[in-house]
């Protein structure tokens, strides 16, 4: 049965509760969980017990009440002796939501948010957990994407994969931290749809000509869960060294022509493969993902 109008404030602590009982049910043998929780997507509700509780108004709360979602499960791991065989990934599909302003998030020092070919739309948090495979309190700043979750998970599985093509590539050796294991991605394609925008190969990022019409208006920014409204926005090619600037203000392609030439050499390349609505190019391996109006 399907609840049509469910008390949104409850959805973290029912999704907490059903996840832990399915843990608790599965714990003689092999299991897969998938736990996508509503919050902090808007609209944003929180229970309770955590309302006002953060300095963060009601964005703050829904976070601090995930944050105890996820202690809640990594106890209900360590109570059933599951923790030393579990892999625990904690991560998101995309950046803020700025045109809900309160509500949306933020990016923290990065530039732009969700729908944008930004670092502020596409970076999100990646937290691996597995205690005496992965080592703890490591960091990488190697280029990885929620698209190798499939081919590092069915590894690990002993599982092949499908006979279609897969864009993620297996990050093992990187979670696992084996001495010099780099990115397995030679380059980061950002698409909006089937619109190729930016590209990026190790620490350099370069920025296609296109428009935004979905950039939110900085003077007209939503509140209280109200959706503000957008503009449009003109990008020039521009090309940023992101190791340096992560926030993408300094334009390098006058400095770097041959960096310029290289990763446009890329673009063209997955242009062949993935095709290109900005300049019409079809592709030979087209994968729609989303096929909107």
């Amino acid at each position: 049965r399907i609840e049509t109008d469910p008390d949104q404030s409850q959805l973290t602590r029912r999704y907490t509760a059903r996840a832990a009982a399915f843990i608790e049910r599965n714990r003689a043998r092999p299991f897969f969980l998938f736990l996508s929780h509503n919050m902090p997507h808007t609209p944003i509700f929180a229970s309770d017990a955590f309302r006002g509780k953060s300095r963060r108004g009601l964005y703050g709360d829904a976070v601090e009440e995930l944050d105890w979602s996820t202690g809640e499960l990594l106890a209900t791991l360590r109570r059933t002796g599951l923790d030393r065989d579990t892999l625990v990934i904690f991560t998101s599909d995309n950046g803020p939501w700025l045109i809900f302003g309160d509500h949306g998030g933020s990016p923290g020092p990065l530039r732009g948010g969700k729908r944008e070919a930004t670092e502020g739309g596409f970076r999100v948090p990646a937290i691996f957990r597995w205690p005496g495979r992965i080592p703890p309190r490591r960091v990488s700043g190697e280029v990885a994407t929620n698209m190798d979750i499939l081919p590092t998970v069915a590894r690990l599985a002993g599982a092949g994969l499908p006979p279609h093509p897969i864009d993620g590539r297996d990050i093992w050796p990187l979670l696992s931290a084996q001495p010099g294991a780099r990115s397995p991605h030679e380059a980061f394609f950002y698409y909006y749809e089937q619109e190729l925008r930016a590209c990026r190969s190790g620490k350099w990022k370069l920025v296609l000509p296109h428009t935004d019409r979905a950039v939110p208006d900085p003077a007209r920014i939503g509140r209280g869960g109200v959706r503000g409204e957008v503009h449009t926005v003109e990008y020039r090619q521009a090309l940023y060294d992101l190791s340096a600037d992560p926030a993408e203000r300094n334009d390098l392609s006058a400095k770097h022509p041959d960096i310029v030439a290289r990763l446009a050499g890329l673009c063209e390349r997955a242009r062949g493969d993935l095709g290109d609505s900005a300049t019409g190019r079809k592709g030979a391996g087209v994968r729609v993902a989303f096929l909107g109006k």
